[in-house]
């Protein structure tokens, strides 16, 4: 119809029809702008809610909740991990074991082993594994406990390991002596 309107031929009236309709859709956008800016709340919810709605249904979609009884359940208001488009963020897990919820033992060494353990269980349950972690974070209670900490985590990382910070901090959960959490890219 346009290409129609836009040669030599067209009569006037068929050029002026279509300038009028290419129009209304731009005076409807300027009216509701002209609504929004002098704070007609009614005349703007119906397009923002429909967007935020939206938004909210795309952002659900994109975040799936990861879960394993192989791991222990979370200790507070937050989960093992979250999936979020192909990027694992696996919370920091502690030393317990899954079956009582209590520290497998209260030795640093056998805290990070159970804490690996839990870890790669979550890492598993998203169908991920150890070679697709990309950055860790270590929380010591005693920095002193690094020396101990280091080779049995990196047992689990013989070749390329990921990025990592490690941070002595005042307190862990439960009296926790190590805490670790990761990312981790999924294909």
């Amino acid at each position: 119809f346009l290409a129609s309107a836009h040669s030599s031929h067209a009569p006037k009236t068929i050029m002026m029809q279509a300038v009028t309709q290419m129009q209304r859709p731009i005076n409807r956008l300027a009216s509701f702008r002209q609504a929004s800016v002098r704070g007609n709340a009614l005349a703007a919810r119906p397009i923002q809610a429909r967007r935020e709605l939206s938004t909210r249904t795309v952002a659900m979609a994109a975040k799936e909740v990861i879960s394993t009884d192989k791991a222990p359940a979370a200790v507070g208001p937050y989960s093992q991990a979250i999936k979020a488009g192909n990027t694992l963020y696996v919370s920091g897990c502690i030393g317990l074991v899954p079956e009582t919820m209590k520290f497998a033992d209260d030795t640093v060494e056998t805290q990070t082993e159970q804490v690996m353990t839990n870890m790669g269980e979550i890492l598993k349950a998203a169908g991920a594994d150890w070679e697709d972690v990309v950055k860790t974070t270590i929380l010591l209670a005693d920095i002193a406990d690094f020396g101990i900490v280091n080779p049995i985590y990196a047992k689990y990382f013989p070749e390329n390991p990921p990025a990592r910070a490690t941070f002595a901090v005042k307190d862990l959960p439960l009296g926790a002596r190590v805490e670790i959490d990761c990312t981790a890219i999924l294909e």
